[in-house]
């Protein structure tokens, strides 16, 4: 991945360059973003540079044997830690990252904007939640002890450090403080706040910036497991429930909240959750006369304006506030049941 290849936030790759260039390379760095921006991208690119025999205006040249490991990610100072769990694609009773690294590849490599739901889906955890459990540090801490195969920076690159717990930062903890010589850790987060502080005091934090329309758009492309399917099922959920709530029909809304309860993983629920936010965002948007950022599709326009002149002035907010709980406590494995009756329950008195 070269810093020309990174769709958006182009001044925060010429950041990174600038920090390499001049020699100023933080041993850690904490990049946080929107989930699907591009932190991933931007820290592979980041470390290509650093390792580049012949970068040039700024970039890496793409084609020294560094970077044509790096673009296939089997650079043997280049390690990967990831949430992972029981699956069926190991048969390791304590799995870490390295059970799944094929899987991470041919994901990260088809397309480095992925979010956690496509990751979890790529290793086979779709079910589950993914943690960073300690036998991923000492798999980590005994790969970071041996010689650097290649003359170059050693690099750990942490995907979603909030999924790790205490006693993982804890093993952890000196090593990101005091690396070896020419080692990096690169935690990439989408909930900052969550990072255990004995790890984020340590880092250098990077903020990546949400993307544009236009590169939202080229980022989708990208994505192999973009689904209109999944698209329509949620749309089909959501406008179902509001029909439901604006005509105060409290059964059927109730029986929509119990089928997003059903859906097959955490991740669909949260993902829905996020859809669900979004659409009541554009209702918000409509509400306040600012349609022509509201992002509404022509063909949905219809549901759209009929939602906004039937919702309360407050229901858009309070919805997003409930919802913004509810994947709180998905995160805490409370029942789905009880947490979409009363999401339902809440934004039915709150309409």
């Amino acid at each position: 991945m070269r810093f020309a290849d990174i769709i958006g936030n182009a001044e925060v790759a010429k950041a990174l360059a600038s920090m390499a260039d001049s020699g100023r390379v933080a041993h850690a760095m904490l990049m946080y973003e929107n989930e699907g921006c591009g932190a991933l991208a931007l820290a592979l690119a980041y470390v290509q540079y650093l390792n580049c025999s012949n970068p040039h205006d700024g970039d890496s040249c793409g084609e020294c044997p560094s970077c044509r490991q790096m673009s296939k990610l089997i650079h043997p100072d280049v390690h990967y830690v990831f949430p992972v769990n029981k699956g069926p694609k190991t048969s390791d009773d304590k799995p870490t990252s390295e059970s799944y690294i094929q899987y991470w590849r041919e994901l990260a490599i088809a397309n480095p904007y992925f979010v956690e739901a496509d990751l979890q889906k790529a290793i086979g955890i779709e079910s589950k939640n993914g943690l960073i459990a300690v036998a991923e540090a000492k798999s980590i801490i005994s790969k970071l002890s041996l010689t650097a195969v290649a003359d170059g920076y050693k690099a750990v690159i942490f995907y979603l450090p909030e999924k790790m717990n205490q006693e993982t930062a804890n093993r952890l903890l000196k090593m990101v403080e005091e690396p070896p010589e020419k080692t990096l850790f690169i935690f990439i987060t989408h909930a900052p706040e969550k990072v255990l502080q004995t790890i984020f005091s340590r880092c250098q934090s990077i903020r990546v910036m949400p993307l544009t329309k236009d590169e939202a758009a080229q980022v989708k492309a990208l994505n192999p497991f973009d689904d209109r399917e999944e698209y329509n099922l949620f749309m089909d959920l959501f406008s179902d429930l509001m029909n439901a709530i604006v005509a105060r029909d409290l059964m059927a809304a109730l029986e929509c909240g119990e089928v997003v309860a059903a859906l097959d993983s955490r991740e669909k629920q949260k993902a829905f959750c996020a859809f669900a936010g979004e659409c009541i965002r554009k209702i918000f948007m409509i509400q306040q006369n600012m349609p022509q950022i509201a992002g509404v599709a022509e063909e949905e326009q219809e549901f759209y304006s009929a939602m906004a002149g039937k919702c309360g002035k407050g229901f858009c907010s309070k919805s997003i506030t409930n919802i913004e709980k509810v994947v709180a406590m998905i995160d805490r494995n409370v029942s789905s049941k009880i947490l979409f009756c009363d999401l339902v329950n809440r934004m039915f008195l709150s309409v």
